[in-house]
């Protein structure tokens, strides 16, 4: 099977993200290719992760079922074969989706249920993440007495997103929109994680984009509790006080911690056991999950 760094369609390229490259097909819906490439520390590498974007999409879809009795997706049952040629769909199947189009809105949705990353590193300082305050005496991957609700803002291609309040969330999109995410991001993860762990998958952290339709409902789209955009630990192994292994490119920013690389372009060639491990984690994940 191979690897798809770039996608070239007959249809015109809206935007090339990270992994998801997005083709127009009419007024009313899109098409989402997950490729196969990897970022880290916001940096895109030349070097694909095998079957990394067929593993998005079939989690990501299969979440987005799971949860539709939450909220309303972006998906459509309009099929590849509807919008593409046949030789086209056969090399995007398993691996692109067609979506409505929405108006996203400017806010990544971030929920944390415990205590790692870089709420770690604020907390060591402030006893506090994202200004909220913790008690002290927490040690590292502690479980949370309850979720935390911590938006940040949608950074511009290239840039980092910013932290930003609950307020300011409410000036960005009005109170009620704001409480409305606020709302559905805590039901979604809390719903999941009881899902997962019954799996053996701790969900210690996740974001949520969301948008809305043309009835201006709110809508979850992008992808959903996936290894990019969760942070997804093995119950069995998971100890408070270490820092747990994750069913994601963890691997791989380990490794890069190890380079003298200052985390800009251009990105240091990397490994093929590195890749392999990585892709296995991914592999791994999906069979738990989604068996």
């Amino acid at each position: 099977m191979r690897s798809l760094l770039r996608t070239k369609l007959s249809l015109p390229l809206l935007h090339s993200g990270k992994v998801r490259d997005i083709f127009d097909i009419n007024d009313e819906m899109m098409l989402i290719v997950a490729t196969d490439r990897l970022s880290a520390f916001d940096v895109v590498f030349e070097q694909p992760i095998p079957k990394k974007g067929r593993i998005l999409t079939s989690v990501a879809n299969y979440w987005f079922k799971k949860t539709e009795h939450i909220i309303p997706n972006h998906l459509t049952k309009t099929s590849l074969e509807e919008i593409l040629s046949k030789e086209e769909a056969d090399q995007l199947k398993g691996r692109a989706i067609v979506v409505k189009k929405l108006k996203p809105l400017p806010i990544e949705a971030v929920v944390r249920g415990y205590l790692i990353g870089s709420g770690w590193k604020e907390y060591q300082s402030s006893s506090s993440v994202c200004s909220i305050p913790l008690p002290s005496g927490m040690s590292l991957a502690q479980k949370l007495a309850s979720p935390l609700y911590t938006p940040s803002s949608k950074a511009p291609a290239g840039e980092h997103d910013t932290n930003i309040s609950f307020a300011e969330t409410k000036l960005l999109v009005g109170e009620n929109l704001a409480n409305k995410i606020k709302e559905k991001s805590m039901e979604i993860y809390k719903f999941a994680t009881s899902h997962a762990i019954s799996r053996g998958i701790i969900i210690a952290d996740t974001k949520f984009e969301f948008g809305l339709d043309a009835n201006n409902q709110l809508t979850l789209m992008d992808e959903v509790l996936t290894p990019d955009s969760s942070r997804f630990w093995p119950k069995a192994e998971y100890r408070a006080g270490t820092n747990p292994k994750s069913y994601d490119k963890q691997i791989i920013r380990d490794y890069l911690e190890t380079l003298d690389w200052d985390k800009a372009p251009p990105a240091p060639i990397l490994p093929n056991d590195i890749l392999t491990k990585t892709a296995k984690k991914y592999e791994e994940v999906q069979a738990l999950l989604c068996s």
